[in-house]
């Protein structure tokens, strides 16, 4: 009975994938359309919609599993294995040109189909396509190298089982300890895990062992660059290409690495030798336009941008790119063209996220408020289903801060610590002005303005080490804890080593600004380990700094700002956490509001001037003259003069903010003379 499925089997999705296994196509059909009509867990649907469509191909319906297919996609745009099912389909009805492209899709999300590459090799022959061809049997023929495990591993991580996968690799491991691309794909969860130090150590490891492995050489050069360690990141792209000088994907990712050193022409040159050999590479366009962005060449930058959404029309963050020039006004033509990719079918998640954003921006300068506010917020919400911000272990860590860090801390360390006195530090919530502020600071001929450096955060984390915070909220932060059991010694090593490590963003003036926005939760680690640098705290009313962050998606990190909620929530801790250096380090930390260096703006000039001990300069007050390279969202902001737009952005969106105020809390709402949201609600229902 080659057809018989056991009785005992009651999971609908095991059923009908047995009986897909049993050749029973109709059975397997019929289980799954039962199934579907009573299920409630979008997960099982989604696996049933696969057996379903895998069912009917095989029984000769192409048409009709393409149908079924196209169903899932729907619903998740992302599933690498409904890609692959949807070209099989294609394939079946005899359209290579749809199944190629599906087939690519597929691999897109997960490199690690076997069975998607094999109907590429043949579909690129059948087209002449052999460049293609070639690169799709060297993919094949070393996936049908790799153990089965080291598949398996890989397709669990692109389906996103990351914990699953970890524990097969590890599993592996222990029987092969010096297996090199085991020990990439661990290094590769730790990365996705943010696990960084540990996939760093991991990689250079694998290339130790084999110094010819230039996958784990390309891996550790991306993971460099997501950690910020760009010089690194660009020895390790140098080294790729001077044995590879051909591979454009080396070139390209040499082309980041230089952008991150600071060298945008060279960037921009590597950018376009790579596009004028591989034109069609939308995402290679953004970069193209994010380089030209930060030296100032808007008009180049919108033109690359636009490349990228005519090369992939749902490509969501060219259109969140030409949005976040801030100062970019969407066509017609355009706004109609986000609309229609943002309502279609099997736009991926990135590229919906993305294109919410643009649309709220878009909409938000016609005065569309409610529309925009919407598309916001959908946008947000989206993201917010992707992030890892605990709320309460934000708590949990800002009491840690305010319980260790006591002015008896830091008068026993007072003598500690390297006492150079070149850094200055902006702090405080991110779109709160830092950007502006280190303008100003950097149009001083003795200040050099840098990027948001990742060094004390690196140092907290090392410092964290690896506590299991987020699996016991009742254990105790091991950072800051730790810093009241260090040596003194300790600390100045690690002012040092900040410096030694900063070096290359300096350029030999007397002063360099480390303007990372979340420093504010580590003032107190900075005090210790470089006592004489300058802290300036940039501060922005709260409905504005927030709905501003909520506006805004960022490129990484900032987890806490994709919703109302957490990112009053986070502002209310920042104010917590703020007041209470001010306690412990009283004077030690310059407050400028955003709103006063509007109003005033030579008054806060001569104010930031004095506290960092810098004489005045006309220039600070030209500082949209000043041209130097900007990667922040306020790039091209603060490249015109003072405006007072900006304060009150948030006021026609106040129908909608009542979560932020609550979220913010009543003290921080009684500081700020900020109305109840109750109050709120009665004001604005009185005028509707």
């Amino acid at each position: 009975m080659a057809h018989a499925v056991t009785d005992a089997v009651t999971d609908p999705v095991e059923e009908s994938r047995g009986r897909i296994r049993a050749s029973d196509f109709q059975g397997a059909e019929r289980v799954a359309t039962r199934a579907l009509e009573s299920t409630e867990s979008e997960e099982e649907r989604r696996k049933l919609l696969y057996s379903l469509a895998v069912a009917k191909r095989y029984q000769r319906r192409p048409a009709e599993a393409l149908d079924t297919i196209r169903k899932l996609l729907d619903e998740a745009p992302d599933d690498a294995r409904a890609w692959q099912e949807r070209g099989h389909s294609h394939r079946a009805l005899e359209q290579p040109d749809q199944a190629r492209r599906a087939f690519e899709e597929a691999l897109r999300h997960n490199p690690a189909l076997p069975g998607s590459w094999r109907q590429l090799v043949s579909l690129y022959a059948e087209a002449g396509m052999e460049r293609h061809r070639s690169a799709a049997a060297d993919q094949l023929e070393r996936l049908e190298a790799l153990p089965r495990e080291l598949v398996a591993v890989t397709s669990m991580m692109h389906e996103g089982r990351l914990q699953s996968a970890e524990q097969l690799v590890r599993h592996y491991l222990r029987r092969h300890k010096q297996d090199v691309e085991g020990m990439r794909l661990l290094a590769m969860i730790g990365a996705e895990l943010d696990v960084l130090t540990d996939a760093e150590f991991l990689l250079e490891t694998c290339i130790e062992i084999a110094p010819d492995y230039d996958q784990a050489r390309f891996d550790l050069a991306n993971l460099l660059l997501k950690m910020q360690k760009f010089e690194r990141a660009h020895s390790q792209c140098q080294q790729l290409l001077d044995r590879h000088p051909e591979n454009l994907a080396y070139k390209a990712l040499l082309a980041n690495a230089a952008s991150g050193i600071g060298d945008q022409h060279n960037a921009i040159e590597l950018y376009q030798e790579v596009l004028e050999r591989s034109p069609r590479q939308h995402q290679l366009h953004v970069m193209l336009g994010h380089a030209h962005k930060t030296i100032g060449a808007t008009d180049q930058a919108i033109e690359s941008y636009r490349a990228a959404y005519t090369l992939k029309p749902d490509h969501g963050d060219a259109y969140w790119s030409l949005a976040n020039l801030k100062n970019y006004r969407f066509t017609d033509q355009e706004l109609n063209a986000m609309r229609r990719q943002e309502a279609a079918d099997g736009v991926a998640l990135d590229d919906r996220i993305h294109l919410c954003f643009a649309l709220g921006k878009s909409l938000e300068d016609r005065e569309d408020w409610e529309q925009a506010f919407r598309h916001y917020e959908r946008g947000n919400a989206l993201k917010h289903e992707r992030v890892r911000h605990h709320p309460l272990h934000l708590g949990i860590r800002t009491r840690a801060q305010i319980e260790v860090c006591t002015r008896d801390l830091f008068e026993k360390h007072r003598e500690a610590g390297c006492q150079a006195h070149d850094p200055i530090f902006i702090v405080g919530m991110p779109r709160a002005g830092s950007t502006l502020l280190e303008q100003i600071l950097a149009s001083h001929s003795r200040v050099t303005g840098t990027y948001e450096l990742p060094h004390i955060i690196a140092l907290a984390h090392r410092l964290r080490g690896t506590d299991r915070l987020i699996e016991n909220p009742e254990e105790t932060p091991r950072y800051p804890a730790i810093l009241a059991e260090l040596d003194g010694d300790y600390f100045r090593r690690f002012g040092e080593q900040y410096l030694e490590d900063t070096r290359l963003y300096r350029h030999g003036s007397d002063f360099f600004i480390d303007k990372n926005p979340n420093n504010f939760f580590h003032v107190g680690l900075i005090r210790l380990i470089l006592p004489n640098a300058k802290i300036i705290d940039a501060r922005r009313h709260p409905l504005s700094c927030c709905f501003s962050g909520f506006k805004q998606l960022f490129g990484q990190g900032q987890e806490f700002s994709y919703g109302l909620r957490p990112i009053g929530n986070y502002y209310r801790r920042y104010i917590e956490l703020m007041d209470h250096w001010d306690a412990v380090l009283p004077g030690e930390v310059l407050r400028v509001h955003h709103e006063d260096v509007v109003n005033d703006l030579e008054g806060q000039v001569r104010r930031l001037l004095d506290f960092c001990e810098l004489e005045f300069e006309p220039d600070c007050l030209d500082f949209h003259r000043t041209v130097r390279s900007v990667r922040t969202p306020s790039s091209e902001q603060v490249r015109r003069p003072i405006y007072r737009s900006g304060l009150s952005a948030w006021k026609p969106f106040e129908p909608w903010l009542d979560p932020l105020k609550e979220a913010l809390g009543p003290a921080v709402r009684d500081r700020y003379e900020i109305d109840d949201p109750v109050n709120t609600r009665a004001r604005w229902t009185a005028q509707a």
